[in-house]
């Protein structure tokens, strides 16, 4: 595709439509790993299990013992994490020739929206440790499986528009971090438990979500149909 000419951006509103599209791809995922104590915490032994299970037990460090999920909950998740992102970038390629580019965006925030939407109800329902597990990393996978597919396709969209569009989107990637590292500290600061906190990670993302899939369906009123 070629560039076309610049839209009517009156107020600069197209631009700030990037800015929370950008927002949106990158904070909730930046949110997910922030609320990494909240997930290891969860996969604790349940108190009358302590003792039976002493023995399997992974010792780190002295007086340092964790279980065998929570010992390998970074490694796997990072695991879940790059894997599918790296295939689906990679794929990206051959599947914007058969879906069309709403969908992809669309369909991949719906998607994200609906994974952090069950994240956030699951911090108020007991699980099973095993269970937790194998859940979380099953939406770790969808995040970033769908993930990738909607940043490929939001700097595909940028880039049928002048090129002062893409600063918007990388610009909202970077409020992403630094606006979830913040909350962080926030959230350490006001001594807040792990699972009120986590909760109001995963709500915010929702929200952030939300906002973004309403910015990108008023995209197409303000930039002429045939360049999207």
């Amino acid at each position: 595709m070629t560039a076309i000419n610049a839209p009517r951006d009156k107020y600069s509103a197209v631009w700030l439509i990037f800015f929370i599209l950008g927002l949106g791809t990158l904070l909730p995922w930046n949110f997910f790993m922030t609320a990494t104590m909240y997930f290891t915490d969860r996969l604790k032994d349940p108190p009358s299990d302590i003792a039976t299970n002493q023995t399997a037990n992974v010792t780190l460090q002295d007086g340092d013992t964790r279980n065998v999920l929570e010992s390998k909950f970074n490694n796997v998740m990072t695991l879940c994490a790059m894997v599918p992102l790296l295939i689906f970038t990679c794929l990206n390629s051959f599947i914007h020739q058969r879906i069309p580019q709403k969908l992809r965006i669309s369909g991949s925030l719906t998607v994200i929206f609906v994974v952090f939407l069950l994240t956030a109800v699951l911090v108020k329902v007991d699980v099973a440790p095993l269970p937790f597990f194998t859940l979380t990393m099953i939406k770790i996978v969808c995040i970033n499986s769908f993930g990738a597919i909607l940043q490929s396709s939001l700097f595909g969209l940028a880039g049928i528009l002048p090129a002062s569009y893409t600063t918007p989107i990388m610009s909202g990637q970077g409020l992403a971090g630094t606006f979830a590292a913040f909350s962080m500290i926030c959230a350490l600061a006001s001594g807040s438990r792990l699972q009120d906190s986590a909760f109001g990670y995963f709500i915010t993302a929702c929200v952030v979500i939300l906002l973004a899939i309403s910015s990108y369906l008023t995209l197409p009123k303000m930039v002429r149909p045939h360049s999207l």
